[in-house]
């Protein structure tokens, strides 16, 4: 049975579009709903659907910030009430986009190009004529992004600390909480947040703080190496300290070396 992820912000558009799923492919099972990109990413790492239908508008990540992520290892369908710029390069790409209200037609022929790639052996590439990450990334350009956090304020004991983003080495998840590592000039400290590490996704530069793990995210600039422990285990050292990190199957790539 195919799986699949829906996501969008409006849960009257959100229903609508399952309901046109239920009819056009009765057989696909929606193993996840979400109403940000955020949550959306966090599924998708979960439960590794064959494909994802996702809102290009959302809070936090957008469906452009989403489907970047999943780079091409999943189908993806956006979902959009807006005319986006160059939305129409994707006719013959590798993903493909239907409007809201969702015409049964449209969505239709979205699905046979799904099925048609889904039935492709997996040593075979997909298709790519317009450059999908270039093309992704010019959609990314186009959506307003709040700015990004460059202080983060932590509680340590009386205290509120603020700790430059710039200075942190990795976020960790900790049960309820976030565990910041940092150091500054030198010195290394550590404080617990209440923000969740998914949501951090959203506020910092993805261009230099790397999800490497589910419950992890790094500062580039702190990694001095990657190492691969065996075919599916591969962990990080770091430029301060001895502490290693471990980096899940889906984010080795980022460690391909040259």
């Amino acid at each position: 049975m195919t799986r699949a992820v829906v996501a969008d912000d409006e849960e009257g558009p959100r229903e609508q579009l399952l309901a046109a799923l239920r009819v056009a492919w009765p057989e696909l099972e929606v193993v996840a709903t979400a109403a940000n990109g955020v949550d959306a990413w966090d599924a998708w790492l979960e439960h590794e659907p064959e494909v994802c239908f996702l809102d290009i508008r959302m809070p936090g990540l957008s469906g452009i910030d989403v489907a970047r992520r999943i780079a091409g290892r999943t189908p993806v369908v956006f979902v959009t009430a807006h005319d986006d710029q160059a939305l129409a390069a994707f006719d013959a790409g590798a993903v493909d986009y239907v409007m809201k209200p969702v015409d049964l037609a449209r969505l239709a022929q979205a699905l046979q190009r799904v099925r048609s790639r889904l039935q492709r052996p997996p040593s075979t590439p997909a298709p790519d004529p317009a450059g999908l990450q270039a093309l992704l990334e010019q959609l990314a350009g186009q959506l307003r992004r709040a700015p990004l956090l460059d202080v983060i304020q932590a509680g340590v004991g009386k205290e509120v600390r603020l700790i430059r983003v710039a200075d942190v080495i990795y976020f960790e998840a900790d049960a309820r909480y976030t565990r910041v590592v940092y150091a500054v000039d030198g010195v290394g400290g550590e404080a617990l947040i209440r923000t969740p590490l998914k949501e951090l996704l959203a506020q910092i530069d993805e261009r230099q703080f790397w999800q490497v793990h589910r419950s992890v995210i790094v500062n580039r600039l702190q990694v001095a190496s990657a190492v691969r422990v065996d075919e599916g285990h591969m962990h990080l050292t770091l430029r301060a300290g001895a502490e290693k990190l471990p980096v899940s199957r889906h984010f080795q790539a980022l460690f391909k070396g040259q």
